[in-house]
C-alpha cells in the first residue's frame, strides 16, 4: 500500500468533548479509550466559562471507522454532553511547548534569533540555560525543538492540541446549538 492511501487511512482526529466538570470523568473517559485500544495521542483538559463543565480536547489516529467508534462510546458516557469532531471542520488548532535548552554564552544570540524566528519567548535565563515558551502548530513546534537539539534540550514539556472552530460555530456551551 502507498504511503498516501496509508496517510489517509492513518490520519489524525481532533475531538472535543464537553463534560460534566465531576471527579472521576478524566478516568471514565480514559478508560473507555484504553478498554477499546485506541491510543491518545494528545489531552487537554481544563473547565469552560461554565464551571460545571470541562472541555476535554483529545487527539487520536485512526481511520473514519475509529472517529465513529470513539464518538459513539463518549455520547454513551453519561457525563458527556457533547462531542464535536474537527476533522472536516475549519478550526484554529495551537499547543504550548515550554523547553529548557543549554544556552552556553557563546550560543545565547543564535538561540535568541531562533526563538524569535519561530515569535516564542524567552521567560526564564540562568547562566547555563534558557527556557523557552513557544506556541504555535504541532509542526511549529517539531521544527523549533529539533533546531533546539543542536544547543542541547535539558527538558521539555508540551500541552497537547486544544481546538476551536472558526467563524460563528462553537462548542463552549453544553446544550446550545452550534451556530
Amino acid at each position: 500500500m502507498n504511503s498516501a492511501i496509508i496517510a489517509q487511512l492513518e490520519q489524525h482526529h481532533t475531538i472535543t468533548a464537553l463534560v460534566e466538570n465531576n471527579p472521576g470523568v478524566l478516568a471514565r473517559v480514559a478508560g473507555l479509550f484504553a478498554r477499546r485500544s485506541f491510543n491518545i495521542e494528545s489531552l487537554a483538559v481544563s473547565v469552560t466559562d461554565n464551571p460545571a463543565v470541562s472541555r476535554m480536547t483529545i487527539v487520536v489516529g485512526g481511520d473514519h471507522r475509529v472517529l465513529e467508534q470513539i464518538t459513539k462510546q463518549l455520547n454513551k458516557l453519561v457525563e458527556v454532553m457533547k462531542v464535536v469532531d474537527y476533522t472536516e471542520t475549519a478550526a484554529v488548532e495551537r499547543e504550548l511547548a515550554l523547553i529548557k535548552v543549554n544556552a552556553e554564552a557563546k550560543d545565547r544570540g543564535e538561540i535568541m534569533q531562533i526563538v524569535e524566528i519561530f515569535r516564542g519567548r524567552i521567560i526564564d535565563m540562568s547562566d547555563k540555560t534558557f527556557i523557552i515558551e513557544v506556541t504555535g502548530s504541532t509542526d511549529k513546534l517539531d521544527k523549533i525543538t529539533h533546531l533546539l537539539e543542536t544547543y542541547g534540550i535539558r527538558e521539555l514539556v508540551r500541552t497537547g492540541i486544544i481546538a476551536m472552530a472558526r467563524g460563528s460555530k462553537t462548542a463552549a456551551r453544553a446544550g446550545r446549538e452550534s451556530e
